[in-house]
């Protein structure tokens, strides 16, 4: 089975100016991705311009650290992640 160990939180303070960016690198590292979901404020006449993606990453070698690295040269996007070990 396919180590699916790392979660990642990507915060996004200004996303109308990120989102770009921040899709850009994760289309390079789509195979270690398995689970995309992103959270923001919405309603009917409004939408935050922040927001957090949530990532669940796979493989036996993620390269965690280089994907973080890269998100965190974007202006306004923090990069927190964990490894579960159960």
């Amino acid at each position: 089975m396919t180590n699916c160990s790392a979660i990642m939180a990507i915060l996004q303070e200004n996303r109308t100016e990120t989102a770009v960016k921040v899709q850009d690198v994760l289309t390079k590292y789509g195979c270690h991705i398995r689970i995309r979901l992103g959270l923001h404020d919405s309603g009917v006449d409004t939408c935050t311009n922040s927001g957090i993606i949530l990532l669940q990453l796979c493989g036996d070698n993620v390269p965690l650290q280089q994907l973080e690295k890269e998100l965190q040269v974007i202006p306004n996007v923090k990069v927190k992640y964990m490894t579960l070990d159960f």
